[in-house]
Parts: structure tokens; C-alpha cells; sequence
């Protein structure tokens, strides 16, 4: 970003004849990262952003905005009134989009949003200058922000759009008006909120309300819910997923502990390579590669550039317990469509005996047991060796695997007992063994990953 605080002024259409000559060359709203050049904003979030402001300053922002309802500060350095602090975020990230005019390629679905927003920043890269959201930073703050933050030079916009109500994603977009629109998939994510799948879809849809006329809808054609709705789009349209009617498929899926290797009916004789397990993740892949195509990005371009690919904060890592156990960890997020996928990938790999640790999945509602019991089909004993729940509503699974698995090899916890569940995976964790371990932030599985490396 880079504009003068007189810019800013008439981007947010307010008169005032006697600006400070600043020049801004970034936002932030932390005042804990603020710097020279920033111009900060005092957004509302659990404190009234305005109480950081001199924090701000003092580390050195440039200018700042301040709300009107608030007593008027004295000129430490030059501000900016304005009637409401979130929308004159927008408004100026609206400005700026328009004043680089970069192609938008925004991102949503119930899992693999930040994965596949990494993969088509990393393949549109190599012929594109892009900028893409950080971390994910995909709210009504993520979003201005990673528009307001995007180098002048901008080819390529990539931003990853979350919700957990009706109607987010339909501000976002209007927003940050895409030239490409994106859905992962649908699954149950939030659906605490929503109540159903279809709700969640509909919901996920509004990613298309604002996607320009000229542009495209990439979606996950395996999912009824997304064909459907897609009629009612009149974009061009194109589809990923596993089954042959769709625009891109894989023909070919070869798992690994750290790597996959697939190959897809477009371009056989490539080998593709992504650095991480799991087939939903070639599904996030090949949603990339849709947008590659849009983008007339070569194939080899493609699969080089999926083989280089750093991933923003990926919550599935694999690490290495005391013992030298191989320990598969995702301990900040769950739900069950991401359960399932990670439980049928570890199914694949070749190794010694292998345990899972599954703790609640939060923010399912009324279906939360139907849900956590969905989880046996996908657990069995030639699979996995030792079943390890904790939390309310992993007591509705233990009863569903009470069948398949005596009591020497299926435990129950209650939600308190983590000090008692690390103690017996320490007393029984082997050098050769992989664990899982996954739960929702919640249960704070964290404690226990901690103790076994």
C-alpha cells in the first residue's frame, strides 16, 4: 500500500483543507505490531480499539483513525474522523482494490479454505505477482485487511473468506467483488449455527453473489448440494473432485506419511506431488489447479509449483514424541468431515501400530451425537490398535466401538482427566507407534501433545 493521508481523506469522501503531507504505507489495527508508515485503525473487538491508540503511536504509526463518538485527541500525530471505524476499513480496502484492480480469487468451504488458498497463490505465482490472505485472516477484519495490505503491484488477490452466520460471506464478497469464486466443499462445520448441511451450503453459496459477470465459479462437483445451487449461477462454471464427471479429477492417488502423489485425467502423464498426506488434500489441490487453468498457468508450472508448496499454519503436522514415536497432530481444530479424512488417510499409511486420540467436536448442536458417532465406520481395530476418547460427546462413540473393541483397547475420558489420559499414553506410547491426535481447540489436547514431546 502506499498513498498519501490526503488520499485517504477523499477515498472515504471527507472534506478537510488542512491534511498532513503523511504518507501511509500500511494499515494495522494491533497496535502490538504497529509501525512507521501504518495507519491505524481502533477497531471493537473485546476492548474499544481506541484505548490502544497511544500504544499505537508510541510505536511508531504513522496517523490514525479515530471515531467521532470519541473525545477528540490532541495532535500527537494526524487522524482521521470518521463516523464508523469498520466501515471506513472497508470503504478504503474497497478504494484501494479498485485503485490496483488486481484479479480476485476468493476462497471458502468447510475444510481446506487456507490449504487451497496457499496452493493457488503458490501456482498463480509463478507467472503473477500475488499477495494472498495472512494465515487466516478471513472475517470482516481479515479481509480489508488483506486488501489494504497487498502490494501496489498486485497481479493477483487471493483471499480466503470464513463465516459462522448467515450472510458474512455475502458482505465479504461484496467486499472484495471476486473474479473467481471458490467452495472447497461442505461439511459440518459450524453447523451448530446453521442447523443443516443445505443451510451451510446456501450460506457458502454467497461467494457467487457478487462474483463479476465476466467470471468464473470453481466448485467440488461431488457434492449434490454445490450442483444444484451451481444452476443458478450464470458464470462460467467448472468442476473438481473425485468422480469422472468432473472438469478435473484424479485418476491416480498414491499416499504417503509426508507426501502424495496423484495423477489427473487432464494431463495423465504428469506425476503431481503435494507435501502432505491425505487424499482431501488433492482435492484441495486440484481445486488450485482449476484456477491455474483459468489462468492459463501450464501444467508444469503446476506440479512444480504444487511440489514447492509451503503451507500457512497447517494445523496437521506430524512430529516426534520423547520416546521417538511418530506423533500426527491436530489439536486446535475438528469436525467430523476433517475427522474422517484425516482417520482414512492414516488408514493408508504403512507403518507399525498405529493409536488415535479423538476428543469432542464442538459447535455440532443437536446433531452432536449423530455426529461423533459417525465417526466408528471409519475406526476398527485392523486399522488401529488402541481408541483413546475424551470429552461429553466421545461417550456416544465409545458405545458405537464398544463392539469392535474390548476394554483393554478402547478408553473413555471425561473432559477434565487430560492429566490422567497423557499418564496412560505415556505408560503406553512405543518408539515404533504413530498416535493421532485431534480435537477441538476446546478440549485442549495441546496439554497432552505437550507432556508426549
Amino acid at each position: 500500500m502506499k498513498m498519501k493521508l490526503r488520499e485517504v481523506y477523499s477515498a472515504l469522501k471527507i472534506q478537510n483543507e488542512n491534511v498532513a503531507d503523511v504518507e501511509i504505507t500500511g494499515v494495522c489495527f494491533d497496535s502490538r505490531k504497529a509501525k512507521s508508515g501504518d495507519l491505524f485503525f481502533p477497531l471493537k473487538g473485546e476492548r474499544d480499539g481506541h484505548e490502544f491508540i497511544n500504544s499505537a503511536i508510541e510505536n511508531g504509526v504513522s496517523a490514525t483513525i479515530w471515531q467521532s463518538d470519541h473525545e477528540i485527541p490532541n495532535d500527537k500525530i494526524p487522524y482521521v474522523v470518521v463516523e464508523n471505524v469498520s466501515e471506513a476499513f472497508e470503504n478504503l480496502a474497497k478504494y484501494y482494490l479498485q485503485k490496483v484492480n488486481p484479479k480476485v480469487v476468493a476462497v471458502t468451504g468447510s475444510n481446506g479454505k487456507t490449504t487451497t488458498k496457499d496452493m493457488i497463490a503458490k501456482i498463480l505465482s509463478t507467472s503473477n505477482n500475488v499477495a494472498k490472505t495472512p494465515q487466516n485472516f478471513n472475517n470482516e477484519i481479515g479481509v480489508p485487511y488483506t486488501i489494504l495490505n497487498m502490494p501496489t503491484n498486485t497481479e493477483v488477490l487471493v483471499v480466503e473468506m470464513g463465516m459462522d452466520r448467515f450472510g458474512q460471506i455475502d458482505h465479504l464478497s461484496d467486499i472484495a467483488h471476486p473474479d473467481i469464486s471458490v467452495i472447497t466443499m461442505i461439511g459440518e462445520a459450524h453447523i451448530e449455527f446453521f442447523g443443516t448441511r443445505d443451510k451451510i451450503a446456501d450460506a457458502k453459496m454467497e461467494i457467487t453473489n457478487h462474483l463479476n459477470e465476466d467470471g468464473a465459479f470453481v466448485y467440488n462437483g461431488d457434492e449434490p448440494l454445490l450442483l444444484e445451487r451451481a444452476k443458478k449461477v450464470n458464470q462460467r462454471q467448472m468442476t473438481f473432485g473425485n468422480h469422472a464427471t468432473n472438469d478435473l479429477y484424479a485418476t491416480e492417488i498414491t499416499p504417503g506419511k509426508t507426501t502424495t502423489h496423484f495423477r489427473v485425467n487432464l494431463w495423465p502423464e504428469l506425476d503431481f506431488e503435494i507435501p502432505m498426506m491425505g487424499e482431501y488434500n488433492v482435492s484441495n489441490a486440484l481445486a488450485a489447479m482449476e484456477v491455474g487453468r483459468l489462468s492459463h498457468i501450464k501444467p508444469a508450472a503446476m506440479q512444480q509449483a504444487l511440489s514447492e508448496l509451503f503451507v500457512t499454519a497447517n494445523r496437521t503436522e506430524w512430529l516426534k514424541a520423547k520416546n521417538g514415536a511418530d506423533i500426527l497432530s491436530d489439536v486446535y481444530n475438528s469436525n467430523p468431515t476433517a475427522a474422517i479424512e484425516v482417520l482414512n488417510s492414516l488408514k493408508d499409511i504403512k507403518t507399525g501400530r498405529k493409536l488415535i486420540v479423538l476428543g469432542d467436536m464442538l459447535e455440532l448442536g443437536d446433531a452432536s451425537r449423530k455426529l461423533h458417532e459417525s465417526l466408528a465406520d471409519s475406526i476398527d481395530p485392523e486399522n488401529f490398535s488402541k481408541v483413546y476418547l475424551i470429552g461429553d460427546y466421545m461417550k456416544f462413540l465409545q458405545a458405537k466401538l464398544s463392539d469392535k473393541y474390548d476394554s483393554t483397547n478402547l478408553f473413555w475420558y471425561k473432559k477434565d482427566q487430560l492429566s490422567e489420559l497423557t499418564a496412560d499414553l505415556k505408560t503406553e506410547l512405543q518408539p515404533n507407534d504413530t498416535i493421532l491426535l485431534k480435537a477441538s481447540h476446546g478440549i485442549h489436547l495441546e496439554n497432552v501433545l505437550h507432556e508426549l514431546i
